[in-house]
Parts: structure tokens; C-alpha cells; sequence
């Protein structure tokens, strides 16, 4: 990997385009280089978890109105979307927006954290739309995938933009916009001009992950990938972009994050050099933030324990979860969001409030997807007695962790202190989830099997589960008509109500 030094530059100083970090990307993305078997391996698991939540949120509301506004779409060759039959194409920004919505609705994806947050599994829906819809193939699919991967990693390495309370989304229209450029064979400068475009349209704000947080936190990554797919088309017909697009002296770096004076360092791999970041991802166990898998699995450790000695929860007089600086201010009570105690708060307000999570997992003994999120569950009065006496606050031995750029002392997990009403306390600590690859069970191809076949149970006949699952395990060997292949349809009436009517319903 080669280090890239980013900083502001002044008009008048003229930077390179060779220089600029857009550039360095797109020589990245327009660098063919072999994919490692490992690495087509994680790209087909994380091709059958996005499915895997797509078909589990088909009937919610956020997907049936983004995949009516696809629907109002129509294309061909076009692409498919999540539910619906493969001859029903779509134009490809469109499908990958619903798409996107679909897989990112029950935050129930793959993740990486480092300088700032992502879930890159959402680069697949705009690629895999991209390919279907210009009739490539599967090998050429994967290639994409593993471009998309590597720069949102690279990019979330180096630039934290939650500082500035900048929208993660920023990493994710660039990367994407480089994925469809690899997929497509795309020269250096095509994928230049769409990199930089995805980004400047791309940049928003952190409220759509606070306060009231609303189905918003679904579309954003859907948008960043739509975004993309339209910076590709304008790149490819030899429109420019805003340039330098991160460097700029009004640009990116100058107004929107650190400032003229501001430093970053992104890390890149060297032309030649093997596309690996997949493999520094991880996924979900359970549908909630990632800063609160292991601390949902801490919870089933220590539920028995805390049930035995405080009769049930009831000799419970505080719980603290000691953590990092993000799980503290994001997701914690240092955010200062009276929605994160309040039982009638909506369901992506609970995903972000890991006092009521580590409650609900203490209580129920694990998570589920649906019924942990249930108003009903969520107002239960003995969850609420015991949801607001737990807190949280930030260690710093947590923070260097979550920081670490070693594999080995990277950890997003807490320590927890119960003290009970007697003055006694327990205490207990997990660094990394379970299902992380260097936890206690890491997820293998037949785990992520497992979860699409749990998800899909009740929604998606079996032998349609099947025929899937064989087609991604020919992934690099797919024909480009076989690539519609990847996606999943159910029966009309699992998907949902129909749609409230909108702007693209009407019609003369």
C-alpha cells in the first residue's frame, strides 16, 4: 500500500491531476489486476448477505415506495431488482436505489470502521445494476466489487468526516463511481472526471444519523449510489467534474472537513497490487449498529448472571457501559438525544441507542431483527425501568482501540459494570463480536448461508433460495445473461401493500 498525502492547494498553485487524490483513485480502479480466491470468496458471502437483508425488508415501507419509484423506470436492458421477477428490468440508477434501500434498511450489512464509519456492502447494489444492465459478466462484476470495496476502506482510513458531521455517504459515492469504472473497463481519465463528480454531490450532512432519525438513514447510501451510477454515464459522454475535487482551494477538504491547514493521509494499493480490502470488513450477527454487536453477545454472557443475583433485573441499580469515544456520542447517552430513551421512538432511532439494545439483549437473550424493534417491546415498562438506568461513557483505552490500525488491538466492543442495589457489582468485557473474523465464531460461507436462509424463510420458496445461492457460487464464471440471476423474487403478495401514489405516478 502506498500512502497519499491530501491537503488543500491554492488556485494558484496548480496541483497535477496526476497528484490529485481523485486521480490516484481512479489509477487504481483502472488497474487490472487478478482477484485473489479469498477475496472472490468474500465477494460472493457478502453478495448473499445483501440479499439476505433485502428479502427480509421487501414488505417495509421505505422499500415499497423506492421500489414503486423504480418501478415508474422501466429500461431495457436495464437491471433487476430485489423481489421482483428478472424480466421486470429497471434503469439501472433506479435499480440500484432500490436495491440500496432494500439492503440498507434493517442496518443489517457488512461494516468497517476505522478514521470514520461505512458499510461498504452498499457499493454492490449500484455495480451489480451497472453490470446487468450493460451485459457484462460475472468476472467482471467481481472486479468492480473489489474496487468498490478497496477505496471506501482506503478512503475511510484516511479522512474521518463525522468530525466535521459530514454524512459517510461521501466515502461511498466515490468508491462506487470507481467500482462501475473497473466493471466496466473504463480508462484512468473516465474514472477520474465520476470520481470526483460522486463526490461533490454526494457530501451531506450527519442529521440524517441524529436526533429523529428517519427512514432517511436507509436512502442516503441508496442516493450516493444512484449519484454514482449517474457520474459514471455523464464521465463516459466527456463531461468534466469539479476539480480538484478534494484538494480545491473552495473544495472538500477547504470548507467541509479540516480546512486549508488540514492533513490526510489515504492509504492506496501500487499499480500492480492485489485489491484486498474486502477482507478487512466484517458483517452483522444482528440487525443494530456495529459498535453494539459485541456488546449485544456481552449481554447474552452476562443476562443469566445479572438474572440470578438482582432477581430477575429488578435488584438492578445501574448499569455502565464503559466504551469508545463513536459508541459513547453516537450511538450512546454522550450524544445528548432525549430520542434515545424514549419508548415510542422510531425503529432507526433504537438501532442508534445502545442503552435500549443492550437492555432488550440482556432481557431476551440475543436480537432479532423485527420483534426487538416492536413498539410493543420497546414500551414494555420493565425493558423501560431497566433501558434508563444504563449509560455510557467513554474510556480511552476504548477509543485507541477503536482507533487501532492493527488487526490484532482493533476492537469495538466495552467493559460493563453492573452494580446492583445491595452495593455489589459484576463486571465484564468483550473487545470484538463473535461472528468478527477474529472472533470467538467468524463467518464462513455456510454462516452467511445460513442467515439468507433464515431471513428468507417465509418470504422466498425454498427452491428459489436454492437457485440463488448455486448461481453465486459461480460468480466469476457467470455469462452476462446469467447475471440476473443474482437477485431474488418472491410472490406478489410478499411485498408489501402497494405504494402511496407520488410525483412519478401521474401520467397524461
Amino acid at each position: 500500500m502506498i500512502p497519499h498525502a491530501v491537503r488543500t492547494y491554492r488556485s494558484a498553485e496548480m496541483l497535477p491531476r496526476e497528484d490529485q487524490l481523485a486521480w490516484k483513485i481512479a489509477s487504481v480502479a483502472s488497474d487490472d489486476v487478478p482477484l485473489d480466491d479469498d477475496v472472490v470468496e468474500m465477494i460472493g458471502n457478502r453478495i448473499i448477505d445483501n440479499a439476505s437483508v433485502a428479502v427480509a425488508s421487501l414488505a417495509r415501507h421505505p422499500i415499497v415506495s423506492a421500489r414503486a419509484q423504480a418501478q415508474a423506470h422501466p429500461a431495457r436492458p436495464g437491471a433487476t431488482v430485489f423481489g421482483l421477477s428478472p424480466d421486470a428490468r429497471i434503469s439501472p440508477e433506479w435499480a440500484a436505489w432500490a436495491n440500496g434501500v432494500a439492503v440498507r434498511e434493517l442496518d443489517f450489512h457488512d461494516t468497517f470502521l476505522a478514521a470514520d464509519y461505512s458499510h461498504p456492502g452498499d457499493n454492490i447494489p449500484p455495480i451489480l445494476a451497472v453490470a446487468q444492465h450493460c451485459g457484462l459478466d460475472g468476472a467482471a462484476l467481481a472486479r468492480g466489487i473489489a474496487t468498490g470495496y478497496e477505496i471506501q476502506v482506503d478512503l475511510v482510513k484516511g479522512i474521518c468526516l463525522h468530525e466535521h458531521k459530514i454524512d459517510h455517504i461521501a466515502h461511498l459515492g466515490p468508491s462506487a463511481a470507481a467500482g462501475i469504472g473497473t466493471a466496466l473497463g473504463l480508462d484512468t481519465h473516465v474514472i477520474f472526471q465520476a470520481v470526483q463528480q460522486a463526490l461533490h454531490v454526494t457530501t451531506t450532512t450527519r442529521q440524517s444519523r441524529k436526533g429523529e432519525i428517519s427512514s432517511w438513514k436507509a436512502y442516503a447510501p441508496a442516493f450516493a449510489g444512484k449519484m454514482a451510477v449517474e457520474a459514471v454515464d455523464r464521465a463516459m459522454r466527456g463531461e468534466g467534474a469539479p476539480s480538484p475535487a478534494w484538494e480545491g482551494e473552495d473544495g472538500f477538504i477547504a470548507w467541509l472537513l479540516g480546512g486549508p491547514q488540514a492533513h490526510y493521509t489515504v492509504p492506496l494499493p501500487g499499480p500492480g497490487e492485489a485489491k484486498r480490502a474486502i477482507l478487512e470488513t466484517y458483517t452483522k450477527e444482528y440487525s443494530a449498529e456495529y459498535q453494539s454487536q459485541a456488546l449485544i453477545d456481552l449481554a447474552r454472557r452476562m443476562g443469566p448472571k445479572i438474572r440470578e443475583r438482582a432477581n430477575g433485573f429488578t435488584g438492578v441499580e445501574s448499569i455502565v457501559i464503559h466504551t469508545s469515544h463513536h459508541t459513547h456520542y453516537v450511538i450512546g447517552t454522550g450524544a445528548g438525544d432525549p430520542q434515545k430513551i424514549d419508548p415510542t421512538a422510531s425503529r432507526e432511532t433504537l438501532d442508534h441507542s445502545i442503552m435500549y439494545i443492550f437492555a432488550v439483549a440482556l432481557e431476551d437473550g440475543g436480537w432479532h431483527h423485527e420483534r426487538s424493534y416492536a413498539p410493543e417491546r420497546a414500551q414494555r415498562p420493565e425493558t423501560v425501568a431497566l433501558w434508563h438506568k444504563i449509560s455510557t461513557v467513554e474510556e480511552p483505552v476504548w477509543t485507541e482501540r477503536y482507533h487501532s490500525r492493527d488487526p490484532e488491538t482493533k476492537a469495538f466492543g466495552g467493559r460493563v459494570v453492573v452494580t446492583f442495589k445491595d452495593g455489589s457489582t459484576l463486571e465484564d468485557e468483550l473487545a470484538i463480536a463473535d461472528a468478527n473474523p477474529l472472533g470467538a465464531r467468524p463467518f464462513t460461507r455456510p454462516d452467511y448461508v445460513a442467515k439468507f436462509r433464515t431471513l428468507a424463510e417465509g418470504i422466498v420458496e425454498a427452491s428459489e433460495q436454492d437457485r440463488f445461492i448455486a448461481t453465486v457460487e459461480r460468480l466469476t464464471a457467470l455469462r452476462p445473461d446469467e447475471l440476473a440471476g443474482l437477485t431474488v423474487t418472491v410472490a406478489p403478495e410478499r411485498l408489501g401493500p402497494a405504494a402511496s401514489s407520488g410525483l412519478f405516478d401521474f401520467t397524461q
